[in-house]
């Protein structure tokens, strides 16, 4: 019985490493690829290492983004062997060199000497959704993009600066350069692109994590309790209660599900009790057992 315990064990491991690794990639896959297809053609440097990357790939031509990102990060993660040690490091430095390994990859499979469309607005549209949603993804699990992630843990450990600030302005700068190489057109779509990048990239956080939380009140529980148990693997929390107005005994049953159960167990309650009281709530953070750790 404990060996079965244990090979269970051991595969849910396995199972949860290789969803993270999957994950973690997918994110990194998506972020490069706007970069490579809709940054870089546009010279959209809405700050970071990709950012910085564009500016410099302009100044100097004979080196492309990929290579400068290759360059850029090698030197942030050598700073953060010196400041912050390898433990503390951790997937940051895979995501670095994995970044940086998939933005050239994309240049050269798909080499863009000009933009897709002629609709500037568009490919700054798909540049922010690529690079928003993959950083959702991989902030998500718990890892992070590298690059400038890596100078916000430094100056989060050695200095009383706002770190939120001190990249904002960073960023800011790279922006301004921007602006100056490639004119006020493209230097407003980088800023329009810099902050609507925070704002898709939360939305998007919201969206992965979003799970309903269902209260139902009813005179019958336990087909309520069964059917969330045993068909939607699931678990509740029950409650007795009292009606405020008929002082009839209720039962109050609260549980979290996804979409698709709450939409499940809101037709199969209606089925079993026409009396039934239910209510379905957004919520984009549950913390606890079978969700996000404490």
């Amino acid at each position: 019985m404990l060996a079965q315990l244990k090979k269970h064990l051991t595969l849910h491991e396995l199972w949860e490493d290789a969803k993270f690794f999957f994950l973690l990639n997918l994110g990194l896959v998506a972020t490069a690829v706007g970069i490579a297809v809709f940054k870089t053609p546009n010279h959209f440097a809405f700050g970071g290492t990709s950012g910085l990357s564009i500016v410099l790939a302009t100044l100097f031509p004979r080196w492309n983004v990929g290579a400068f990102m290759w360059f850029i990060n090698a030197a942030l993660v050598v700073l953060g062997f010196v400041f912050l040690g390898v433990r503390s490091m951790g997937w940051t430095i895979y995501s670095s060199f994995a970044l940086s390994f998939y933005v050239s990859l994309c240049e050269r499979v798909c080499p863009l000497s000009a933009p897709l469309t002629s609709d500037a607005f568009l490919e700054l549209c798909f540049a922010v959704i690529l690079s928003a949603v993959g950083a959702a993804i991989v902030f998500n699990i718990g890892a992070s993009t590298g690059g400038t992630d890596i100078v916000a843990m430094i100056l989060n450990k050695y200095t009383s600066m706002p770190v939120g600030r001190a990249l904002m302005v960073s960023d800011l700068g790279i922006v301004l350069v921007g602006a100056y190489l490639y004119g006020p057109a493209t230097g407003l779509y980088c800023i329009l692109g810099m902050i609507l990048k925070s704002t898709v990239a939360d939305s998007a956080i919201e969206s992965i994590n979003l799970r309903k939380v269902c209260t139902v009140v009813t005179s019958n529980p336990q087909p309520v309790r069964d059917f969330i148990v045993n068909d939607l693997h699931r678990s509740a929390t029950m409650e007795q209660a009292e009606g405020a107005y008929t002082h009839d005994e209720k039962w109050v049953l609260t549980t979290v599900l996804t979409r698709g159960q709450a939409q499940k167990l809101r037709l199969h309650v209606r089925g079993l009790d026409d009396h039934a009281f239910i209510t379905i709530v957004n919520s984009s953070e549950i913390v606890g057992k079978g969700f996000r750790a404490i």
